[in-house]
């Protein structure tokens, strides 16, 4: 989470809180200050592309059959806040348009807590003059953007944040489609951690949900085609997984089973942290299972409802050395990560924000700013660049205009060095994009494209970088020889036109089920609207690989031979009369369930968490009618990041995301008919998201799960 920063700038006050953070010591500062004379006289490091290694060519997939689906309008956002007096400069909105931004939120991070947007203060923090919300507004129309609004929970009521969406889509006619409850609500002090203003005398995730209920119905009876935002906490980073005193379950299932019914969006934060922005940068990969148990615990609370409420990530920085040049990395690896894990807006923190110390990173000198753009601000004598000046965070934003725009199809890619991620796009006039970013910062790649699904012309492509010496996202020339040459530390994008015609038949609607068993599943879409659909084929998205699970003459496919308590990602294609595949649908992902009549029964239970780590116990039922007398259980983490540190009750050993059971002698004696049990457990840690295993083998019999 984001800290106060103090700020030389007499513009922006300190000290203030930013996105959702605890308060920064002022302490923090006066030892950045004692630092700058020594750090300032550390000369530049070379750039390390005149040292550049060259490195093995990297084989890059991409699958276009494969969608992870469509780029949302309000997919590239940022932050803003009302103690930020550059928030409304012209050359604000000219930047933020040049980028492709299509959100702004307002009013900033815990400020929308302390808020008051009638009289436009906010006591106890600072409120900068040129911020009010219709000269916010004046902004947000100058970009081409929209508006997500924080609600005022914390100080707040239903009837001031009802009176808002009167004042902002009635009266004004701003059209302000998005509206979160409150931002990090469960930083109020109920976990032992309070940065965030409530004051509700019941702090309690059960409160947050019935006041969610409550503001709902206010805001929505003056505009019900507005969209409503619940807080979660982020699965795997604190509180996550934490029982407050008094409650029955920790945050996210609190607040979900009371209004998953309700809420059209889930918002949760992502600040990976590390001690370096390479190591965020590498961190990344946890984003991806976080946004599925996200969307897990919604498909668990909203059955199905569920595919009506979104997933908005509206803070996320790396937080640390957050103007430099691989933090430009992580913010266009996250933006897209985040998309293609189905996050329909990512935010990030902060339009403006302030130096806080002074250090040089990859020869460049960082301020560790949250901000994308420069406040102008000084730590001792060691000053920013001229207000509004960019840095590297903005260009990986910027990056992705030459990748994808709204509209336009995700779809999957992959590549053989851990060093390169891909990321690609299917756009709307028929080219396919590929953006390659070398996280190396000493060797060059060199990068091989193969694609599945698409036939690129042999007409060199058109390829743009951000790199060192690059003062801009620049057009570049094509490296020949059918490899693309990726310097150290840069983001590189390959457009290609296709060979031939694209399908006549648009692609289907999205899927949905409509039954799930241990082994099958009814799949059901809309047909294309022009009618030229003649067969549909359903996908299982392996990778960038994909599978025929299904095909149909039909809009509804059933799916055999599933695993049982399996999880599926599949997409649908159609095919018109010519043979030639459509577009890829929208991803449905769905799991099977355990069976319903099995010999065995085992129920898994998580008794207590505290973010990165939790103690669950595994209790194992014999049903059948013959007694078992020794047994292994075998099961599977969803994570990558879960494992066994210790157990007690049984012998367990793991091996990457395998995990094997056998009993400790005294309960090898199972009875027949569930007429005695084995329980055992054990302390695990989790690195991310801490999903429920699925799928329980007792002595090689897929067991039944409570």
């Amino acid at each position: 989470m984001p800290l106060a920063h103090r700020l030389a700038d007499a513009r922006l006050r300190p000290p203030r809180p930013s996105g959702g953070g605890r308060r920064r010591p002022a302490a923090a500062l006066a030892c950045a200050l004692a630092t700058v004379a020594a750090l300032a006289a550390v000369p530049p490091a070379p750039a390390a592309a005149d040292q550049a290694a060259e490195a093995a060519t990297v084989e890059v997939s991409v699958n276009a059959g494969a969608g992870l689906g469509t780029i949302d309008k309000a997919a590239f956002g940022v932050n803003t806040a009302i103690w930020d007096s550059h928030m409304n400069d012209p050359e604000v909105a000219d930047l933020m348009s040049a980028a492709g931004v299509g959100v702004m939120r307002y009013p900033g991070g815990s400020y929308g807590d302390i808020y008051h947007w009638k009289d436009h203060t906010a006591p106890g923090g600072y409120v900068a003059p040129g911020t009010s919300f219709d000269e916010f507004m004046g902004t947000v129309r100058a970009t081409g953007s929209q508006p997500m609004i924080i609600a005022n929970y914390g100080t707040g009521t239903p009837q001031e944040a009802a009176d808002w969406v009167r004042y902002a889509n009635v009266t004004r006619g701003y059209g302000a489609k998005y509206w979160e409850i409150g931002n990090e609500i469960y930083g109020n002090g109920h976990y032992g951690s309070g940065w965030e203003a409530d004051d509700h005398p019941d702090k309690s995730p059960r409160e947050y949900a019935r006041n969610v209920l409550a503001y709902a119905e206010a805001m929505k009876a003056v505009d019900p085609t507005i969209k409503i935002g619940a807080v979660l906490t982020t699965p795997g980073d604190w509180p996550d997984g934490i029982t407050g005193e008094g409650d029955a379950a920790d945050w996210n299932h609190t607040v979900l089973s009371a209004v998953a019914g309700t809420v059209d969006f889930a918002v949760v934060h992502s600040y990976p942290g590390g001690a370096t922005a390479d190591e965020a940068l590498d961190r990344a990969n946890r984003l991806p299972g976080q946004l599925r148990e996200v969307r897990r615990q919604i498909d668990r609370y909203a059955g199905a409802r569920s595919s009506k409420i979104g997933i908005a990530l509206t803070e996320v920085n790396s937080n640390v050395q957050m103007n430099s040049r691989p933090n430009g990395l992580f913010a266009a690896d996250t933006y897209m990560t985040a998309l293609e894990n189905g996050v329909f807006n990512v935010d990030w923190w902060n339009t403006h924000n302030g130096p806080d110390k002074v250090q040089t990173v990859d020869g460049d000198t960082d301020f560790n700013d949250y901000g994308l753009l420069s406040s102008g601000g000084c730590v001792g004598d060691v000053c920013q660049p001229a207000v509004n000046t960019p840095f590297h965070p903005y260009f990986g934003l910027k990056s992705l205009t030459k990748l994808g725009r709204p509209g336009d199809t995700m779809v999957a890619s992959s590549t053989s060095d851990d060093q390169v991620s891909s990321h690609a796009v299917h756009r709307a006039d028929g080219t396919l994009s590929v953006m390659l970013i070398n996280k190396d910062p000493d060797a060059t790649h060199t990068a091989r494209i193969d694609y599945a699904g698409f036939t690129p012309t042999t007409q060199a492509p058109v390829v743009h970088r951000y790199g060192r010496g690059d003062t801009d996202v620049t057009r570049v020339t094509a490296t020949t020889g059918g490899v693309q040459e990726l310097p150290p530390y840069s983001i590189t994008t390959v457009t290609v036109s296709p060979h031939s015609a694209a399908a006549s038949v648009g692609a289907p609607g999205a899927p949905k089920v409509t039954s799930v068993d241990s082994s099958t599943a009814t799949v059901s879409w809309t047909a294309p609207a022009n009618g030229k659909a003649v067969r549909y084929e359903v996908y299982e998205r392996l990778g960038t690989n994909a599978q025929l699970l299904g095909s149909s003459t039909s809009t509804s496919a059933t799916l055999h031979n599933l695993p049982p308590g399996s999880e599926h990602t599949v997409n649908v294609l159609a095919r018109d009369a010519d043979g030639r595949l459509s577009r890829p649908s929208e991803p449905l992902t769905f799991a099977t369930t355990a069976p319903r009549d099995s010999s065995c029964l085992v129920n898994y239970r998580v008794d207590t968490g505290w973010g990165n780590g939790f103690v669950a116990t595994v209790t194992v039922s014999n049903l059948a009618d013959t007694a078992i007398n020794g047994w292994t259980l075998d099961f599977a983490w969803p994570s990558s990041g879960q494992s066994v540190q210790s157990s007690w009750n049984a012998n367990v050993t793991g091996s990457g995301t395998r995990v094997h059971v056998t009993d400790n002698g005294q309960n090898a004696l199972l009875a027949p008919k569930g007429g005695s049990t084995a329980t055992f457990g054990f302390v695990g840690a989790n690195d991310g998201a801490n999903p429920t295993p699925t799928t329980f083998t007792l002595n090689g019999t897929v067991c039944r799960t409570s």
